[in-house]
């Protein structure tokens, strides 16, 4: 029965040491249940420490595990033994004191290389400001004039069940993140309203995003590709639909997408002193709403009754306009759920969103609302 025992443990040892890779990729690739191997220098060196850690574990409780059950069987009642006495042992308390401390030490030394790397943000080639908002990310390229919100792009219909769920289902954005390959990123991260966590597994990035603080976090992405991610912390009612886009690009191209938002950003100040037609404000404002405050308020303009007020027949759309500007750019004073818009859109969007909703669902105003009329409107608070 011993030898039996003995082979059994032999072959089990052999089986998780030749097979260790292969129980890897199987439980990443079809279980999904261990964390991937990411795409960057240092989400490799915390997938090697996990991996490590986890069969040094392993290992720890085979060894236990056996020498426990090997104890029992061996020196079972039924066969006369009584147990031992070694109550206030200076021996055996040094033993399992000794060597769990000697464990923890060499674990602690690759943990301590690891974390290290994972928070040097120092010489780095770009800067991005990561703004959290309710449920949106904006970006801000330090030392540069581009600056704009990620937003979620699945289809409403796909998110209602009127349509099959796409591959990447709360997972699409209008605005990925795009950054260059090959060079040191430092993402600042904090948030407009509440608490919320960037978090993209195969950068092995995950950062809270908290109002007032700036917390830190680097990465520098080796391939060309694109990476998601999601708001890792419970943020309110469309805390799922806050997803993340990193788009990977060449530094060729990356700079030639950087020069291209420049010159849009550029492009939009001078419209502000553009007058719009009517339809121009109406089309564009339409496609504002869908994007900005659908989500609450309704593709329909109905809102969620309790919850969030309706656009449709509502005292604010069809009332006077400067207290629809202020409540829109300024945001609710009542309703932390009704954000400050002044500062997520621009003017042109500001101007023709808000001609959209006291035109649209019936409101029928017949009020057309310029860009210059929204910069007044800020430059007069």
């Amino acid at each position: 029965m011993l030898k039996g025992f003995h082979r059994l443990f032999a072959l089990l040892a052999a089986s998780l040491s030749a097979h260790s890779a292969l129980a890897e990729e199987e439980t990443v690739e079809r279980w999904g249940v261990n964390m991937p191997r990411g795409v960057t220098e240092v989400a490799q060196s915390t997938y090697e420490l996990h991996m490590l850690i986890f069969w040094i574990c392993v290992a720890i409780g085979v060894l236990v595990f056996a020498v426990m059950f090997y104890s029992m069987w061996r020196h079972r009642k039924s066969k006369g033994y009584q147990a031992a006495q070694f109550h206030e042992s200076t021996a055996v308390e040094l033993v399992w004191t000794i060597i769990p401390t000697v464990i923890l030490i060499l674990m602690a030394i690759p943990a301590t290389q690891t974390l290290y790397d994972i928070y040097d943000t120092e010489d780095a080639d770009l800067e991005i400001r990561i703004t959290g908002y309710q449920w949106k990310w904006r970006y801000d390229y330090l030392g540069s004039e581009v600056s704009f919100f990620s937003n979620l792009s699945t289809p409403r219909a796909q998110i209602d069940n009127q349509l099959p769920k796409g591959a990447n289902y709360l997972l699409e954005v209008d605005e990925p993140l795009v950054v260059p390959i090959q060079k040191k990123i430092r993402f600042l991260v904090t948030a407009n309203d509440v608490i919320h966590a960037w978090w993209v597994p195969d950068l092995a990035v995950k950062r809270d995003a908290i109002p007032g603080f700036i917390t830190e976090a680097w990465t520098r992405i080796e391939e060309p590709g694109i990476y998601r991610g999601q708001c890792a912390e419970l943020c309110g009612k469309d805390h799922g639909f806050m997803p993340i886009v990193v788009k990977a690009v060449p530094e060729e191209e990356y700079t030639a997408w950087l020069d291209s938002r420049a010159a849009t950003a550029a492009k939009t100040r001078e419209l502000t002193e553009k007058t719009f037609t009517f339809e121009d404000l109406f089309t564009r404002g339409e496609a504002v709403y869908n994007r900005a405050c659908a989500a609450c308020h309704q593709p329909n303009g109905q809102g969620v009754p309790g919850v969030f007020p309706a656009i449709a027949g509502s005292k604010i759309a069809t009332g006077p306009l400067d207290g629809h500007l202020d409540i829109v750019i300024n945001g609710s004073k009542t309703n932390p759920a009704m954000q400050a818009f002044g500062e997520q859109l621009s003017e042109v969007d500001l101007a023709a969103v808000i001609t959209y909703q006291r035109n649209a669902f019936g409101n029928d105003m017949g009020d057309t609302i310029q860009p210059i009329d929204i910069l007044n409107f800020k430059n007069k608070q």
